[in-house]
């Protein structure tokens, strides 16, 4: 008998945990979401931009995937990929190769489009149409969606170009992410009156931020602006060095004003009215056109599409701030919160370990919201060729190269169209998300 009760138990503790998981916040969410199937498509579209941008260089490049050469096996595009880390190098046989579909090989395998952005087919310039004779060795080597004026192939640089639009968008909405995070749960949770600080803290934290921005970015930005030109993945070492830089300085910094804190005057107390000077900080930058503030720095900053992210970057964190204040607002009272406190954790790890994490779901929305937005910022400054370098292929240089031949329809259609389902897809899966989130569509 107790085998069966037990037996009979197991099946019941089951079903009340799915239960308990259907019934969660996020299910919900999920479930709700699932019912938008505008949202869902656009989604699943935003999944495929994703892997193109993921996978652009075995989409579209004028290296061949993997190919038999001389007897050996080779792998060009990856092999690309170490020699652009400074991990490896190109084999003799392999360098100073003007074109990669003259070499004899046993056999490879090509990417779909066999031809990079940049790469000028003499013969078929002028911009020539999807639709008209191509000069051509085989159907395989046809510019399928034409060409621009100097002969490069619009397909590559459609493809290419969603990599940069995807990480544009990704990369400048997560720097917005974190200063609007960090800033808006300063200002909510802490508000004016609950942050306390040293006089010593404040002090070496002043200084330390003149010194890190200095040592950190400062006397690094030749060093930077060389990394960017030479490969991504320096550049990232470079950067990673910087933060590390920043991080140890105000690391530094705290230890100091920790060894003062027995100084009775740099031990006392300040409150800091945190939300009121972020407040006005937010209204500042809501008070700057967007896009002009943009076009200023772009314009004065060397061009780089890593300058274009951060900028666009550093100039949209308005709206996740007043998102993340605003539930901070809400969620700093609630019970949970005040038994944080009544066990005596530190006002920071309440926030960063209980208060954030429950108050990111209006953030969701903003960021879909924001990639949009700067994707389209994006391809305004390459349409009106301000911040993003001359050689960089994106939509939105494809898109300005139709001025120059206005009989090229293909070159203002097809960018122009991408453009358009990108934002459009972004704003549907914030739309979806909002409905989703609304407290008030869940049963």
């Amino acid at each position: 008998m107790p085998e069966t009760e037990n037996r009979n138990i197991e099946p019941e503790k089951i079903n009340l945990a799915e239960m308990a998981k259907d019934q969660s916040y996020w299910a919900s969410v999920k479930r709700q979401f699932n019912k938008n199937k505008l949202a869902v498509y656009s989604l699943r579209i935003i999944f495929v931009l994703v892997f193109i941008a993921l996978f652009a260089d075995f989409l579209a490049n004028e290296k061949p995937i993997i190919a038999s050469y001389k007897k050996s096996i080779y792998f060009p595009v990856f092999k690309e990929y170490a020699v652009n880390m400074g991990i490896s190098e190109w084999p003799a046989e392999m360098q100073n190769i003007s074109s990669w579909r003259d070499l004899k090989f046993e056999w490879a395998v090509w990417p779909l489009v066999p031809y990079l952005p940049n790469n000028i087919d003499f013969i078929n310039a002028q911009s020539v149409g999807p639709f008209d004779e191509q000069e051509v060795p085989s159907k395989f080597w046809r510019h399928w969606l034409g060409t621009d004026e100097l002969g490069r192939d619009v397909f590559s640089g459609m493809i290419h170009g969603t990599r940069i639009a995807v990480m544009v968008g990704l990369i400048s909405m997560g720097i917005a992410s974190l200063i609007g995070i960090f800033l808006g749960a300063l200002a909510g949770y802490f508000g004016d009156e609950r942050l306390r600080l040293s006089i010593a803290s404040i002090l070496l934290n002043i200084v330390s931020l003149f010194f890190a921005l200095y040592y950190g970015f400062g006397s690094r930005s030749y060093i930077l602006a060389d990394a960017i030109g030479v490969s991504f993945g320096l550049f990232l070492k470079e950067l990673f060095i910087s933060f590390m830089v920043i991080a140890l300085i105000f690391a530094m910094g705290n230890l100091i004003s920790y060894a003062l804190k027995n100084v009775p005057f740099l031990n006392r107390k300040i409150k800091i009215p945190v939300d009121i000077m972020i407040s006005r900080l937010i209204e500042i930058m809501l008070s700057v056109p967007t896009l002009f503030l943009i076009i200023s720095i772009a314009a004065i900053s060397k061009p780089s599409i890593f300058t274009v992210m951060a900028i666009i970057g550093f100039t949209s964190w308005t709206g996740i701030a007043r998102f993340i204040r605003a539930e901070l607002l809400r969620i700093r009272s609630l019970e949970y919160i005040e038994a944080a406190n009544a066990l005596g954790f530190s006002e920071f790890r309440t926030m960063l370990k209980h208060a954030i994490p429950n108050a990111l779901s209006p953030v969701l929305v903003a960021v879909a919201f924001g990639i949009a937005a700067a994707i389209l910022i994006e391809a305004t400054l390459s349409f009106i060729g301000v911040g993003v370098p001359a050689e960089s292929i994106t939509w939105g240089s494809l898109l300005s190269a139709a001025r120059q031949s206005t009989s090229a329809w293909w070159l203002a259609i097809i960018p122009g169209f991408a453009i358009f389902i990108t934002v459009t897809i972004y704003n549907l899966v914030g739309e979806g998300l909002t409905d989703a989130l609304d407290p008030r569509q869940k049963k």
